[in-house]
This record gives structure tokens, C-alpha cells and sequence, in this order.
């Protein structure tokens, strides 16, 4: 079976109500999560945290913005670079970088993986690939981030084989088998919070562990669907679309069986 490994790399702060109706307006801390994935001797990484990068390529310009809405914390040692070399895990055995999606706090250290490939959602990265000024920070996404090669190391998920679900997923259905997995790991849309955002179907010794990226923000999102702030439907990609994605964490979670991660799961 796979095994996961959960990494912090940094957080960020904001209000708790902006993530949970409800919670208050005291300021909370959204770690920035990132899962080594290995299935025999292979290794995938989904997502990256925060890292340096981040600093730099939001430190003037309209991306300053995006410092000043989400402050974020990070030591030197956080980094998932720091963290992989302390523990042994060489940067150049990553065989891909799964993108969940292109917020800065999910790709800041992609440059750091120069060995690796990148896995992500082909409709996501054409929406994306061509925004520059405002219109990318609307999206949450700072094109300085990426490296140079990106799209030369890219594969869009929707070239893997696309296969049923088991029925314990449901209401989830069909999904894209991560190759080299050994159907171990299982890729599936999440739509709503932004573009070409996904999560993974992972198969462990203990179950099945859904990484759900940012579909939620906090377990009350989907277990009472008690859903963030409507001020948090301007930077979604789709309120519509989130809140039947929610819907659908909500039917899942019925399953004692199923573990839900999230990315940021804040501390309200």
C-alpha cells in the first residue's frame, strides 16, 4: 500500500470567520501542507507550501497584495527543501510535483524540485498559463513562481487512464490513475476553488485517504456544511461549483473509513 507523509512548509494567517462562518474574528493560523507520496520506489509530492520564492516574487508590484491579505510565516528550516535534506530525502528522487492548484501557497517551491516532473490539470494551466498583472493575482497565482522549463517537465493528468471508482468512494466515481501507482493513487476533479483544482485518492495500510487540497478550510465546512465567509466567494473560482464539491465531502465523510485531509485546516 502507499504511504503518506504530511509535511508543514510555513503558514499564513487570517480570520477565522473567513474560513467558517461563524468562527469569530480573531486571527487563526492556516498551515501550508504539503504529502510525500511513495508506492514502492517511487515518490510524488503534492504540492509545495510556501518557501522563499514567495517572498521574493511578492515583495513589490500588485503581488505585494497578496502578502499584505494573507501574512505568511515561514522559518529557513520550514521549507520542504530544508525539511527533505534533514531528513534524508534527496530533492532529485521526487519523481513528479502534483499541483492541487496554482495558489502561491501550494506551488512556492517548485523551483527547488529542478529533477522532478509536474503533474497537474490541463484545463487549469491553459486558464492560467497566459495571466500576467491583476488578472493573475485575482487568481491567486504569481506567474514569477514558476520555473523556466515548466512546461517542458508538465504532464496534464487527463492523459492518465481514467478508471471507475471503488464503490466505498462514493459519491465520488471516476477518477485518473497516477501512473506508477499501481492504482494506489487516484486523481479527481474538485471543482470551485480555483481553476483546475484536484485531490487524490490514496490507498494506505490504514484506508483510503482523500487529499482534498483547499475543497474545504476546516471539517465543519463539509461535515455540517457550515460553509467560509461569502466575502471568500470572490476569490473562488466557482461558489456554484464549491459548495457541490462541499456537498460531495459531505456524503464521503458519511464513510467512517475514509480519512479527509485538508491543506490549511486552520486552528479557530
Amino acid at each position: 500500500m502507499a504511504k503518506l507523509t504530511t509535511f508543514e512548509a510555513g503558514y499564513c494567517t487570517h480570520l477565522a470567520c473567513m474560513a467558517q462562518k461563524g468562527a469569530g474574528f480573531h486571527i487563526c493560523k492556516f498551515p501550508a501542507r504539503a504529502w510525500l507520496i511513495e508506492v514502492g520506489n517511487k515518490r510524488w509530492l503534492w504540492d509545495t507550501g510556501y518557501a522563499d520564492y514567495f517572498y521574493q516574487s511578492t515583495q513589490s508590484g500588485i503581488f505585494k497584495l497578496y502578502r499584505k491579505l494573507t501574512p505568511v510565516y515561514l522559518q529557513e528550516q520550514e521549507a520542504l527543501k530544508g525539511q527533505f535534506l534533514s531528513l534524508g530525502i534527496e530533492l532529485s528522487s521526487i519523481d513528479g510535483v502534483i499541483l492541487s492548484h496554482f495558489h502561491g501557497d501550494h506551488i512556492a517551491g517548485i523551483r527547488d524540485f529542478s529533477c522532478s516532473h509536474f503533474i497537474c490539470s490541463g484545463e487549469g494551466w491553459k486558464k492560467l498559463r497566459t495571466l500576467r498583472g491583476f488578472k493573475a493575482l485575482k487568481q491567486g497565482f504569481v506567474p514569477e513562481l514558476m520555473p523556466e522549463d515548466f512546461e517542458e517537465r508538465l504532464i496534464f493528468l487527463e492523459s492518465f487512464e481514467e478508471t471507475p471508482l471503488p464503490q466505498e468512494l462514493w459519491p465520488f466515481t471516476v477518477g485518473y490513475v497516477l501512473p506508477e501507482s499501481q492504482k494506489q493513487v487516484l486523481i479527481v476533479p474538485l471543482p470551485g476553488h480555483a481553476c483546475g483544482h484536484i485531490g487524490a485518492f490514496v490507498q494506505t495500510d490504514h484506508g483510503w485517504t482523500l487529499l482534498a487540497s483547499d475543497a474545504a478550510w476546516t471539517p465543519a465546512n463539509y461535515l455540517q456544511l457550515q460553509g467560509p465567509s461569502k466575502l471568500a466567494h470572490l476569490v473562488m473560482e466557482s461558489p456554484l461549483l464549491y459548495y457541490q464539491t462541499l456537498q460531495k465531502l459531505h456524503q464521503l465523510a458519511r464513510n467512517p473509513q475514509i480519512t479527509i485531509c485538508l491543506s490549511h485546516e486552520g486552528y479557530l
